[in-house]
């Protein structure tokens, strides 16, 4: 089985950070979003992965990752020119597959569950309807998850036998609550599908489209619906929700430097290079290699890449990205701040002024004054 990885996209919803970076290159937890899936496809066995990257980004992904091996995995490159849907990707991704089962992953969501069970089961029920002969094997195997509002997303209708029968983008009368996770598995058929589609209204091939195309055919569509939470990380907010799901499965470790009237509470992973000075580190958190952080309380549930500076700041709930300084502030929570930005206390604020909460997304390479 191969995997395919969808990195393109402009990453709007994340700007001012993704002018400037690929959105699947955010940290959460210090470790890139991309890296937690092509570790899942490793984890499951997989590894001869296609990325999808577009023009604006790709390098910047390709540096990254560089060849696989450091995840163990062998990548090949596929560069998709404009953002014409997903289904395209399966399209101009034909020869990389041939004519192998797949496993396709959005690069930008995050899964409890991982990937090792559900393509585990796609496996084994393909073998076992072959092995017992005239039963159809599934052509294709779609992750569900039980939603509250399920009129903002791809929403599945089940038949009472178990089997997907159809596919509805966000419709106005949901057939069920179980809306599309961004993971899907296909056997050859889908190629077939993404060739007899047409665009949408907005101009794109709808994944959503081509596995209603194999449905329509007569084929089998399973459906597993998730155990576990999910996450696009797409957006400020659901990103840091999942740095602190992520950072609530860190045990402490403390590898840096614990220096002065410092104190380290809870689950805090100090890596080495780190240092403390007069200050507590309250976990779940990580603190990067190179950082220093004096006079400042932080966390819980922060992340702080290496090479920072934090001095006289107050922060939690939030990530703030490699090289970048925080002096001064108080309060700063719920915020995402870029790569080599500094942020500081006004000269002219108000000195006898008590603390405040601050919620930020700060771009990379800017600099904040706070009155």
């Amino acid at each position: 089985m191969k995997g395919l990885i969808l990195s393109g996209g402009a990453g709007k919803r994340l700007r001012p950070i993704t002018h400037t970076s690929a959105k699947q290159l955010v940290p959460i937890a210090n470790k890139p979003i991309l890296f937690y899936g092509i570790e899942e496809m490793a984890a499951a066995g997989i590894t001869d992965i296609g990325i999808v990257i577009a023009p604006t980004t790709g390098e910047e992904i390709r540096q990254a990752v560089g060849d696989g091996s450091q995840f163990g995995v062998r990548v090949t490159w596929i560069t998709q020119p404009e953002p014409l849907g997903l289904a395209h990707c399966v399209l101009i991704a034909r020869d990389f597959l041939g004519d192998e089962e797949f496993v396709m992953y959005l690069g930008d969501n995050m899964l409890e569950a991982g990937l090792s069970a559900f393509v585990q089961r796609f496996v084994s029920e393909r073998a076992a309807c072959k092995a017992a002969g005239g039963s159809e094997p599934p052509a294709a195997q779609i992750l569900l998850a039980e939603v509250s509002d399920p009129g903002s997303f791809g929403v599945a209708e089940i038949a009472p036998h178990g089997r997907v029968v159809q596919l509805v983008e966000k419709p106005e009368q949901p057939p069920s609550n179980l809306a599309l996770v961004g993971v899907y598995l296909f056997d050859q058929t889908i190629h077939t599908a993404v060739a007899n589609i047409e665009p949408s209204a907005r101009g794109e091939l709808e994944i959503t489209d081509a596995i209603d195309w194999i449905i329509n055919e007569g084929h089998r569509v399973d459906h597993e619906v998730l155990s576990g939470w999910w996450i696009d990380t797409g957006k400020k907010d659901p990103l840091l929700e999942c740095n602190r799901l992520v950072l609530g499965t860190f045990s402490r470790r403390v590898d840096g430097d614990v220096c002065g009237g410092s104190s380290i509470e809870g689950r805090v992973v100090l890596e080495s290079g780190a240092k403390i000075v007069d200050s507590t580190v309250r976990g779940p958190a990580i603190i990067g290699s190179g950082t220093t952080v004096e006079s400042s309380e932080i966390g819980p549930y922060v992340s702080i890449a290496a090479d920072c500076r934090i001095s006289g700041s107050e922060i939690d709930n939030s990530v703030v990205l490699r090289r970048s300084t925080v002096t001064d502030i108080i309060g700063l929570t719920d915020s995402l701040v870029g790569r080599d930005t500094v942020m500081s206390r006004s000269a002219h604020g108000d000195e006898d002024r008590g603390p405040t909460r601050l919620s930020v997304m700060v771009g990379d390479h800017c600099r904040v004054e706070i009155g």
